[in-house]
């Protein structure tokens, strides 16, 4: 391993936040440099709790684990210097330092189409998935989903079957931890046939605040997302929301008005995003998008469904803002008050709540799809409700 790749990790590893580490990059260019700076010059730059973090000595233990984990065949570390470093993440607020990633990073270059929905799908559901994945990736799409059970299992498994398809999985634990273990073997096949790919460290364990997370590269790696079935409280529609922020397309398959699965589905539908009946729906809308460069996909029927424009990312409007939801949990409720009227970035709000950057982002995620807060230009955060 080269001393550029164990400075790279050494940065990724060290306990400072996103916002904090792009600062540092813009000032000092590669982590050697970083580490190579005074404590006093860092500290000029993003303050001393940030320097003493980045000087103190990294954990031999991790530093040697994810090293030797990244020298085992199939295994790759991507760093943002990287030519394979996906494209698609470098349009998103907060791309990772270093990607683990299991399988064929070749994989990451190609057009993608995230497809999510619910854990808990009807019959017909997981079966569209798995037929939309499969006509989809025969044309050459790459399927992105996060490896959960119901829908993102059908995605996966339907490009698996496409002659020459390709899917990535993108998890919310360490790469070495597969959550959940159901799916042990299906995420051993991605990875032969497709790829597997984590932001975290080795040996993270599944943690309610890391999904969001997982969701926002699940939806920067792709050109749009499919949501297949979704109830109005499920996380696909947060991937949806952060895919509508980054400018791309959402979809959504209607479904039953008496199934509450289809409930998540008709709610984007309502907000902007675009109604699909078949795989061609999808194409017809993303060719226009990479200059009429995609295949129509093989088998699917030629009719199109009624066409909306791109959802809208939440945004401050002049119209009075809504009421704090009693139902909010005492976490959410904490953050939200402590936004204010002015933008506040992810630093100031674990300062003023006291809760860790981790947590933070998937509590203001949530302030985000209940529309009461929004992610402002540079990374900080916007009160959306009026205060009792």
């Amino acid at each position: 391993m080269t001393d550029g790749l164990a400075d790279w990790l050494r940065f990724a590893l060290t306990p400072v936040s996103p916002a904090r580490q792009r600062r540092l990059l813009a000032a000092f260019g590669l982590p050697g440099n970083i580490f190579a700076q005074s404590h006093s010059h860092l500290a000029s730059v993003a303050g001393a709790d940030v320097a003493d973090a980045v000087l103190k000595e990294p954990n031999p233990a991790a530093m040697e684990a994810a090293l030797k984990w990244a020298g085992e065949e199939g295994n790759h570390l991507l760093t943002l210097a990287d030519e394979a470093y996906p494209q698609a993440l470098l349009e998103i607020a907060d791309p990772p330092v270093v990607l683990y990633l299991k399988g064929n990073p070749a994989l990451l270059a190609r057009p993608a189409l995230a497809m999510v929905g619910s854990r808990t799908p009807t019959a017909q559901g997981e079966a569209n998935a798995k037929a939309f994945a499969d006509s989809l990736a025969k044309a050459g799409l790459l399927i992105v989903s996060g490896l959960a059970q119901g829908i993102d299992a059908a995605a996966h498994r339907g490009a698996l079957a496409a002659e020459n398809g390709g899917t990535v999985a993108v998890i919310g634990t360490g790469i070495d931890r597969i959550y959940p273990a159901s799916n042990a073997a299906l995420a051993r096949e991605i990875a032969a046939k497709g790829a597997v790919l984590s932001e975290f460290p080795l040996g993270t364990p599944p943690a309610r605040w890391n999904f969001p997370r997982r969701n926002r590269l699940i939806a920067g790696l792709s050109l749009g997302v499919l949501v297949v079935e979704a109830t109005p409280e499920s996380g696909s529609l947060i991937t949806a929301r952060l895919a509508a922020s980054a400018g791309r397309e959402v979809f959504a398959i209607p479904g039953s008005i008496h199934s509450p699965q289809a409930r998540g589905c008709h709610r984007l539908i309502r907000e902007g995003a675009k109604l699909v009946e078949t795989a061609e729906d999808v194409f017809e809308e993303l060719r226009g998008n990479l200059g009429g460069n995609l295949p129509k996909p093989s088998g699917s029927a030629p009719r199109r469904a009624k066409s909306r424009p791109r959802a809208a990312a939440h945004a401050p409007s002049e119209a009075e803002p809504p009421a704090a939801p009693a139902h909010l949990a005492p976490e959410a409720a904490h953050v939200l008050e402590a936004l204010g009227n002015e933008p506040r970035d992810i630093d100031t709000l674990s300062l003023a709540t006291g809760l860790p950057v981790e947590a933070l982002h998937a509590l203001l995620l949530t302030l985000e799809l209940e529309g009461l807060a929004a992610r402002q230009t540079g990374g900080g955060f916007l009160r959306l409700y009026a205060p009792a």
